[in-house]
């Protein structure tokens, strides 16, 4: 594994006990970062502070993601700790199931909607200001090939996934000048517990649009996360990167 050099940052990763999230904790311990884990599950969030803390340093927080007051009080906590705010992974998402359109229920297209491209807005919203007062971040945003392509069955993740594309690239021209990158990167399918919300078609038809016919592995994604909130990114702002085995060629 070659190394990416995040000695002293201090990184938060929303959905960080588990999947994606897990494996860029893991990365990033192992190249000198402190991490800062926000989880809604408590005993996942426990397991995964027990394990990484072997890596390095480690904290967390229960965090309801589309609630400003938990957010704010997490975010305070961080800085509290660890004394400022670096690096903000925006992980964390749900399904929502696989259903037509007009088979999904208001409540479940709005819950999606609200978690993985609301949540973003509302961390964004309250750690921007600690990266301004320090002059320098990294925000990376975990969309999906998805957001690009737009999966059948899958309306509201796809649209909340293009809406995070989107939200990348506008949040990152606000900042461009303030030495905080904003970038996302568009993953495949990685075969992690969110397969669990999924029927296994749609699995199946995932796996049949991979030129490369494999599943991504989480720590390929953490590997590009973890250079993507590294200083070594230093020019790409707003970008959006590939990471789906071929599937996209744009």
């Amino acid at each position: 594994m070659n190394q990416i050099d995040l000695k002293g940052r201090v990184a938060i990763i929303t959905g960080g006990a588990r999947g994606i999230g897990y494996a860029a904790a893991e990365r990033m311990l192992t190249s000198g970062a402190t991490v800062v884990i926000w989880d809604i599950d408590q005993k996942a969030l426990d397991d995964a502070k027990a394990s990484l803390g072997k890596l390095g340093t480690v904290s967390g927080d229960i965090v309801e993601l589309t609630d400003e007051v938990s957010i704010a009080a997490a975010t305070k906590a961080a800085v509290t700790r660890h004394g400022k705010i670096d690096i903000l992974v925006n992980n964390a998402g749900i399904t929502g199931g696989n259903a037509k359109l007009w088979e999904l229920a208001p409540d479940v297209w709005r819950r999606v909607v609200e978690v993985n491209l609301v949540g973003p807005y509302l961390t964004c919203r309250a750690v921007v200001p600690e990266m301004l007062k320090n002059g320098y971040g990294r925000i990376v945003n975990i969309a999906s090939i998805a957001g690009k392509d737009g999966n059948p069955n899958a309306s509201h993740y796809s649209a909340s996934k293009a809406g995070l594309i989107g939200l990348t690239k506008s949040l990152a021209k606000e900042l461009a000048t303030s030495n905080i990158l904003v970038n996302c990167i568009t993953p495949a399918a990685a075969k992690t517990e969110i397969f669990n919300q999924m029927k296994q078609e749609h699995i199946d038809f995932m796996l049949s649009k991979i030129p490369m016919n494999r599943f991504l592995q989480v720590e390929e994604a953490a590997a590009m996360i973890s250079w993507l909130s590294s200083e070594d990114c230093a020019f790409s702002t707003g970008a959006v990167f590939d990471i789906s085995g071929g599937r996209a060629t744009y």
